[in-house]
């Protein structure tokens, strides 16, 4: 065989080359666009806010909640942010019982992972609707500076829409693991495939978090 035959079989070969599956390199590839796209959405947000001369809202006063007749800053944010970080536990967790083969509690966990995800973004309308009661739209702002609505729900809302979209993903692979889909192959990458989106997701909201709700 010739040194161009054997190039050429390598490449070929998904996992002699790289020992990754395509489906992994596939969502590599995918965050690490989805990463410019979160990018540049967070620096415009920051030239926003940093260009104008209108005051920007404060948001310990924007999202503060009432509790028992007390104000409490960013409480739904707190524990938001508390059920995703948690979810990334359960789904690592689901990734190492995966490999092991323990295909029940895998699927347990995802599931799990994904009723977490789906608390969030059911907290997340929460957040929407209170704010767009007190009149703040992508167009205008009674609390102060009018861009603060159109970067809150185009970015925050793109981001929900990645979550929703995870756990639709989560439910359908968790699905297939229970069942035993992969179970002749012995293959459950796919399950750390959808983790690397799920922790993308969780990383994404830290930084949506630090600028938007501690800045």
């Amino acid at each position: 065989m010739s040194s161009l035959q054997q190039l050429v079989g390598d490449w070929s070969g998904e996992r002699r080359t790289f020992r990754v599956s395509w489906g992994k390199a596939m969502m590599w590839i995918f965050l690490l666009s989805d990463t410019f796209i979160f990018g540049s959405f967070l620096v415009g947000y920051m030239v926003a806010r940093m260009s104008t001369t209108v005051p920007w809202p404060v948001p310990s006063e924007v999202f503060a909640l009432t509790v028992g007749g007390a104000t409490v800053p960013l409480l739904l944010i707190a524990i938001m942010t508390f059920i995703l970080i948690t979810s990334s536990g359960t789904m690592a967790m689901a990734v190492n019982y995966g490999y092991r083969k323990s295909r029940k509690v895998a699927a347990a966990l995802m599931v799990t992972t994904a009723l977490l995800g789906a608390s969030f973004v059911g907290m997340q309308a929460f957040e929407w609707s209170k704010l767009i009661e007190e009149g703040v739209r992508p167009w205008a702002n009674p609390m102060g500076a009018s861009q603060f609505g159109a970067a809150f729900f185009m970015i925050t809302g793109f981001h929900g829409l990645h979550v929703s979209i995870g756990v639709i993903l989560l439910l359908v692979v968790a699905n297939k693991v229970r069942r035993g889909d992969y179970q002749a192959s012995g293959d459950y990458g796919i399950v750390e495939t959808a983790g690397l989106y799920w922790h993308f997701v969780d990383l994404v909201w830290v930084f949506i978090f630090a600028f938007f709700y501690l800045w």
